[in-house]
């Protein structure tokens, strides 16, 4: 019985919710707002996605060559240093 209760109360809950969604209105400069900020959502990536991807690359970039072992300064080794490095 109170399951039958339960999907009753339920189901006129929502009848009711439908009911009031109906009847409810925006304005048209609501809705005009509401559109250009879902196509600005889902083209996010394509607007600034690319702008921080090449940002982030060049970001890599320099960093790489930073790192890369070209930009290390070889200072001289004397004889008696090669031999303690090799044992």
């Amino acid at each position: 019985m109170r399951v039958w209760l339960a999907c009753f109360l339920v189901l006129f809950a929502l009848a009711e919710l439908f009911d009031w969604v109906k009847e409810f209105t925006l304005p048209l400069p609501i809705y005009i707002l509401g559109g250009a900020f879902l196509a600005v959502a889902s083209n996010y990536d394509k607007l600034f996605g690319a702008y921080f991807s090449h940002a982030m690359t060049e970001a890599r970039w320099e960093q790489s060559k930073l790192d890369s072992p070209s930009s290390t300064i070889s200072l001289p080794v004397e004889e008696s240093q090669k031999s303690e490095i090799k044992s």
